[in-house]
């Protein structure tokens, strides 16, 4: 038998209710964020981080070229579109490092920027070069698509065009 107010016992389960609930919904989202945590601890293959990493340079170099203070020390680097895809890509990244490392301007060779950028094609180099050694599969070796940025069809990517427009 109880004893006491009727309606205080009708307010404590309908508050222990919702408390119960927010409690529910509390531990549901922190599974859901620990759940979300998880799923990006994977470790990167060597594709992703060298794929990873061409963007990155590609993105720097861009900077450079557009920046004020390393504008004129762009005009020295010669033009380059990475594409890990492509076979010359590390003939290529080796010309342009050795462009990198003796640029003609002291001043240009210690800008923070021109030096991340030595950092990162470096780091892009003992990649494709040495650590993912035979992991990596080139598709092209257009050496002129990485001077130009212009790839030129194959007969292999015609014939497709051709097949699916006949359907």
């Amino acid at each position: 038998m109880r004893v006491g107010c009727t309606r205080c016992w009708k307010q404590t389960p309908t508050r222990s209710l919702t408390e119960a609930d927010m409690r529910l919904g509390l531990a549901a989202l922190l599974w859901l964020l620990c759940l979300l945590r998880l799923s990006e601890c994977a470790p990167p293959t060597c594709y992703s981080r060298a794929l990873g990493l061409s963007k990155e340079v590609m993105a720097l170099l861009d900077k450079i070229h557009t920046y004020h203070r390393t504008k004129t020390c762009a005009e020295v680097l010669p033009t380059i579109f990475l594409d890990v895809h492509n076979s010359c890509i590390t003939t290529k990244l080796r010309d342009f490092l050795y462009v990198v490392l003796n640029h003609p301007n002291q001043y240009c060779r210690e800008r923070p920027r021109i030096m991340l950028l030595k950092r990162k094609i470096q780091s892009l180099y003992t990649i494709i070069t040495r650590i993912c050694y035979r992991d990596l599969v080139f598709f092209t070796d257009d050496c002129e698509a990485i001077d130009t940025g212009h790839t030129r069809p194959y007969y292999a990517e015609d014939r497709l065009q051709l097949l699916q427009e006949e359907r």
